[in-house]
């Protein structure tokens, strides 16, 4: 078994959920007492939040590219941002260490199109709605992205960085997240990409008419999968 890396903490609530996804799908696939080899860096996120505030991205990848190379020295056989955001600077993280990076874009890509899906609704922070490093990663594998209208955009965001990441799951919040999937659908989207590793804390399959695909889940079996031999 491979050892995975993982950069975490951003947030924390949804680290955990990569924990106990991995583990379990160890346990899983090996049956007994059998659980994952993992490294875990976990990076305090209020600092990170600020950065991204300011648009500190060099910065940012700087840290990135340190906690990366952290985890390779530590044993790591490869490693996971978990976190979809800070996926903006993959490919320098990837080009930096030894070992592979395991992106979570191709993780979400994959299971999408073998669901035979083409047009994707994206949810997820601001950044990773309005810049273009993850629609075009998701666009490499053949999929057509839209993203929500701008006042959706802020409110999931705004959810996201005052509520979820906090620990607060709130009920008005889903009937916003509710709102913000039916007019994707609405505008053709034929599954809905959580392109956010905390919107799985909120929201599930009964919240929306077309498929939800959970990054934090599909990015935490990729990693079981790779570290097995299978990917």
């Amino acid at each position: 078994m491979k050892t995975i890396g993982i950069i975490g903490g951003m947030s924390w609530e949804s680290s955990l959920e990569y924990y106990r996804i991995i583990n379990r799908a160890v346990r899983d696939r090996l049956g007994g007492l059998h659980s994952a080899r993992i490294l875990m860096l976990s990076v305090d996120f209020a600092d990170i939040a600020a950065r991204q505030r300011a648009g500190d991205w060099p910065a940012l990848t700087a840290q990135m590219i340190d906690a990366a190379r952290a985890l390779e020295r530590g044993g790591a056989n490869g490693v996971l941002i978990a976190t979809n955001t800070m996926h903006l600077m993959a490919d320098e993280v990837a080009g930096a260490i030894g070992v592979p990076l395991l992106h979570i874009g191709d993780a979400a890509a994959r299971a999408v199109r073998a669901a035979g899906h083409g047009r994707v609704g994206l949810i997820g922070t601001a950044f990773t709605m309005e810049q273009p490093f993850y629609a075009e990663r998701l666009a490499r594998h053949g999929l057509d992205v839209i993203v929500p209208a701008a006042d959706d955009r802020r409110a999931a965001h705004a959810i996201i960085y005052d509520e979820l990441v906090q620990g607060r799951i709130e009920p008005a919040s889903r009937a916003v997240y509710r709102a913000i999937i039916a007019r994707l659908v609405a505008r053709g989207a034929t599954a809905i990409i959580l392109g956010c590793t905390e919107i799985m804390l909120l929201v599930s399959d009964e919240d929306s008419a077309v498929p939800l695909f959970d990054t934090t889940t599909l990015h935490a079996q990729a990693a079981v999968a790779w570290a097995l031999g299978d990917y």
